[in-house]
């Protein structure tokens, strides 16, 4: 297997491997010790605080108001929906019991008589409980729309783990709306999957296609589910952002009804929407190479690390006091900055450790560099060095990771393009599958062809896009009339 000179498997060798090497040497998350569970240590929460408030301040500039619903749900709430519980049922983790108790022989066991009468579901999302909540505060058409989110973590319980991607339990927030029509609920629906689009093209510089999910595809118990999704490096999709327009079912189902202004009673229409620490996945995926992380500086818990460099005492006490200036004008410019000011690593250690963690742009500051008034700064995404005036040039730092952030979109821009093919036929197709990407396609919307391509080539429908042709060709699949074009792909 080749291993790159930073001690990583190389993405070209095996991609799934070099993706966990990443994880390790950025320090981002270990496994739990419940299978399918993973440790978020300090950096990797970091990014993970950062993406939280983005978005947080997205969803509140949007008239939502954040809450926190219970993590147990009772089983009876999730018979109501019957659709919406067939989706979730194999995932579950179930309580049965509320108490343990030591025994002479086995020692510690659940006791038996400890049954509880009513089974409890460990939350796998919230559509439920809050739907129980919206029936108890919703009365009149006065109190619609209702626009709430919560930060949460939720189980669904994993066969086949891989950290950030698939884990038993993850982190996400999930927006959970009513109102009074069904237009309203589009408009909500479509609005929030605006936002997230946004959230990964100007933070994670992630290209994405935007659109609408198959019956097949949609969620449990959903009229409408739209996606963004994104391609990694390997030619898969991954799906980053979901928003559904969930119709009347939910408030079918938990009695969600309002008194309209006829003096008429109704049922509510509802959206949901979310995202999760998935993304993070995404995030590596997208940018990383075999160096490492790569962080866009826009998302960065960190954008620039400055590293000082000295031999004698009176140096260190020049470069420290010059190192305190240069931090202190980055910060008055907005610039997410720290000095690594180790005394037992050596420069190549510290700029080693920089580098696995992604860090937009390191800065070296030396004696020499105080006589020259210079600064050497690095771009981690390229590996450039650019000789910078310590005294003026901080703006330029600012537009050093503007830069960044640009070029690292337009990268998976360009990906993204590259990588999204028209195949002739499905032969063609499923020859070329294999290789990875994104295949732009014309689909009869019959379920029987997407069904049969699923079991064919592993591959699914990720969405009907919202750019559609005026003029559609035959199915690729049955010869049939076209009625969608489609993007098909492997996924995560």
């Amino acid at each position: 297997m080749d291993i790159s000179k930073h001690g990583l498997t190389t993405r070209a060798a095996d991609f799934a491997t070099w993706y966990q090497d990443v994880i390790e040497a950025a320090d981002l998350a270990e496994h739990g010790d419940v299978k399918g569970t993973m440790v978020i240590k300090p950096y990797g929460y970091a990014i993970w605080e950062r993406i939280q408030s983005i978005l947080d301040k997205k969803i509140k500039e949007t008239g939502h108001q954040n809450a926190y619903f219970p993590l147990f749900i009772p089983k009876s709430f999730f018979a109501k929906e019957a659709e919406h519980v067939e989706g979730f049922a194999k995932e579950m983790a179930v309580v049965t019991h509320h108490r343990l108790k030591q025994d002479a022989e086995k020692g510690l066991v659940v006791d038996p008589e400890a049954r509880l009468t009513e089974e409890i579901i460990v939350r796998p999302t919230s559509e439920t409980v809050i739907h129980t909540a919206f029936a108890r505060w919703i009365k009149s058409w006065r109190d619609l729309p209702v626009l709430i989110n919560q930060w949460a973590n939720v189980v669904r319980m994993e066969l086949r783990p891989r950290m950030f991607l698939r884990t038993t339990e993850f982190l996400w927030q999930e927006g959970h709306t009513a109102h009074a029509t069904e237009i309203e609920a589009e408009e909500e629906a479509k609005k929030m999957l605006a936002v997230y689009k946004d959230l990964a093209q100007n933070f994670f510089a992630m290209a994405v296609i935007d659109g609408q999910k198959t019956e097949s595809e949609k969620f449990p118990g959903a009229l409408r589910s739209y996606t963004i999704e994104a391609m990694m490096q390997d030619g898969k999709a991954l799906q980053t952002g979901t928003s559904h327009n969930l119709g009347q079912n939910f408030a079918k189902a938990f009695d969600v009804t309002f008194l309209d202004q006829k003096n008429e009673i109704q049922h509510t229409w509802m959206t949901s929407w979310g995202v999760s620490t998935r993304l993070i996945g995404g995030l590596i995926m997208s940018h990383s190479d075999d160096k490492g992380l790569v962080l866009p500086p826009n998302l960065a818990p960190t954008q620039v690390v400055i590293i000082p460099i000295w031999k004698t005492e009176d140096q260190e006490v020049l470069v420290q006091k010059a190192v305190d200036e240069l931090q202190n004008k980055l910060e008055i410019k907005e610039i997410r900055v720290m000095a690594d000011r180790r005394k037992h690593l050596t420069l190549g250690e510290r700029m080693y450790e920089w580098e696995k963690k992604g860090i937009p742009v390191t800065i070296q500051v030396g004696p020499r560099d105080i006589e020259q008034q210079t600064m050497v700064a690095i771009r981690r995404d390229t590996g450039e060095k650019q000789i910078m005036s310590l005294d003026k040039d901080t703006e330029a730092i600012k537009e050093l990771l503007s830069d960044i952030q640009v070029k690292l979109f337009e990268k998976s821009e360009k990906q993204l393009a590259h990588r999204t093919y028209k195949p002739d036929d499905y032969q063609n197709f499923q020859a070329v599958i294999d290789d990875g990407g994104f295949f732009d396609v014309s689909w009869c919307g019959d379920a029987v062809c997407e069904t049969q391509i699923k079991e064919e080539t592993k591959a699914t429908i990720r969405c009907i896009p919202f750019n559609q042709p005026t003029v559609l060709s035959p199915c690729f699949k049955c010869g049939k009339e076209g009625i969608h074009q489609v993007i098909l792909a492997r996924a995560y």
